[in-house]
């Protein structure tokens, strides 16, 4: 039984990137809009009625690992965990673990207060943060306009 993997050759050059490199379109879609090759957490965030709920999917971390801040109304999420933070072990056949790091931001609706504190919790591989809404926000009530 063999250990080691063995990738199919490609029969065409835009399967591995072939065609991008001749034609030197490999920094075309390079920006923080085009994420293909950053490592993103999934995330959801759900709305209550007085607070929002964001969780990110992020198995493989410790909660040491993260750094999670507000600054003006932008959320700022950010975790690192480096090949150095494992034992040296060498008696591996085949290693495939991956520890990387990730940034994340997100523009906050005006409804949230960033002057209360924000509840961080991770457990099972998911971050979850509360934040709570504004008082005024609680309180605006939604107008039904007619249509003539």
């Amino acid at each position: 039984m063999s250990l080691l993997v063995k990738s199919p050759k490609q029969r065409f050059p835009w399967m591995d990137g072939g065609l991008t490199k001749s034609f030197g379109l490999d920094d075309l879609f390079d920006d923080e809009f085009f994420t293909s090759k950053a490592k993103l957490p999934a995330m959801n965030v759900k709305e209550h009625e007085d607070d929002f709920e964001i969780e990110f999917a992020v198995p493989g971390f410790s909660k040491e690992d993260f750094e999670v801040s507000i600054e003006d109304d932008i959320l700022y999420v950010s975790a690192e965990k480096s090949m150095e933070d494992m034992e040296d072990e060498d008696d591996y056949t085949r290693r495939e673990f991956s520890y990387s790091s990730f940034n994340r931001t997100l523009q906050l609706p005006k409804s949230v207060d960033i002057s209360k504190d924000v509840q961080a919790k991770y457990k099972n591989g998911v971050l979850k943060l509360k934040l709570m809404k504004d008082e005024k926000a609680l309180k605006s009530q939604r107008k039904q306009i007619d249509i003539s």
